[in-house]
């Protein structure tokens, strides 16, 4: 597999020598909806003998058009491509998202970049999928261009759980309640956060529970709604795994103001400070609230980690 990053769509002179059938989205969180596009493309090809080819962005769209937009991905680039070389895909080609890409419409994209650039001779398309300039085409205004382009197009369907499709913003949905088990249902792994352990309130230690305070400002990845939560967690270069408690809120108890996503790591004594930790998410297990005073706080603490060790041990496998 080869991934290709298509910096300049009109100097870049990349176009393979084998043609391609290919498939063109964001494709965030690579989730169990896209791995069934993935899928079926990679069959497609190798029954036409062909290449298969994934093309995705190096940053949101609406981060170019909306000067103000600030994203909650599911997946970081480096994940999301981590994702898809875990595929059977034979080339990932990574268009640099600018004022002059968003300009084309669906047809002269067809034309410049699929036909001209990359030599795809198939479009694969997801069921609810766009792309160029107004993203008002129906899929037939993509079979015209096609046909006038030299790209044949074809269309799949969705991929459904239980009574919905799979897709990023149902995703987005689960997470943004906390529902951890159906996100990672969709996304077929747990959904996580890594980041940078800094400086936090020291709070934890009161309280017999040392927590390490993961910066998310530098994230672009959504956080789950505030809670309590029963979580896996790996530290940069210690190949074991280790169980946690992870608290995203804002420390009612302490009357603090400013959102925090700090972990109290099972069975773990060190210095993670500066260290790169990352968490996968199991379970949330109650909300975020105030108590009346620092003892009853620590006694549902001890309450949490109880629950939480049981969770982990009862969902050895993800």
């Amino acid at each position: 597999m080869k991934t290709i990053f298509l910096k300049d769509i009109y100097t870049d002179k990349l176009r393979p020598e084998k043609p391609s059938v290919a498939t063109i989205g964001f494709f965030d969180g690579v989730h169990l909806g896209h791995q069934f596009l993935i899928n079926r493309l990679a069959e497609m090809a190798k029954q036409d003998g062909l290449e298969s080819m994934v093309i995705t962005f190096d940053r949101h769209p609406r981060q170019v058009l909306q000067s103000d937009y600030q994203p909650k991905m599911l997946s970081t680039l480096d994940e999301k491509l981590e994702k898809l070389e875990q595929t059977a895909i034979d080339h990932i080609v990574v268009l640099h998202f600018d004022k002059a890409l968003s300009q084309l419409t669906s047809r002269q994209f067809m034309d410049t970049v699929l036909h001209k650039q990359l030599n795809v001779c198939k479009l694969m398309m997801g069921y609810d999928n766009r792309f160029g300039h107004n993203r008002t085409e129906t899929f037939d205004d993509y079979v015209l261009f096609g046909k006038e382009t030299g790209v044949d197009v074809c269309q799949i369907t969705a991929f459904s759980m239980g009574d919905f499709n799979v897709s990023s913003s149902v995703i987005r949905r689960f997470i943004e309640a906390g529902n951890m088990e159906e996100a990672s249902r969709c996304l077929g792994i747990p959904y996580s956060l890594r980041g940078n352990v800094v400086g936090g309130y020291r709070n934890g230690r009161k309280l017999g529970y040392p927590t390490a305070n993961i910066n998310i400002r530098e994230t672009e990845k959504l956080l789950p709604a505030m809670g309590v939560y029963a979580v896996r967690v790996r530290i940069a270069n210690d190949e074991k795994e280790y169980g946690g408690m992870l608290n995203i809120g804002n420390r009612p108890t302490f009357n603090g103001a400013d959102l925090s996503v700090e972990v109290h790591i099972f069975d773990f004594s060190g210095d993670l400070y500066g260290k790169t930790i990352e968490v996968r998410f199991i379970s949330r297990v109650r909300s975020d609230r105030k108590f009346p005073t620092l003892d009853a706080l620590a006694e549902q603490m001890q309450l949490d980690e109880q629950q939480i060790r049981t969770i982990l041990e009862n969902n050895r496998n993800i």
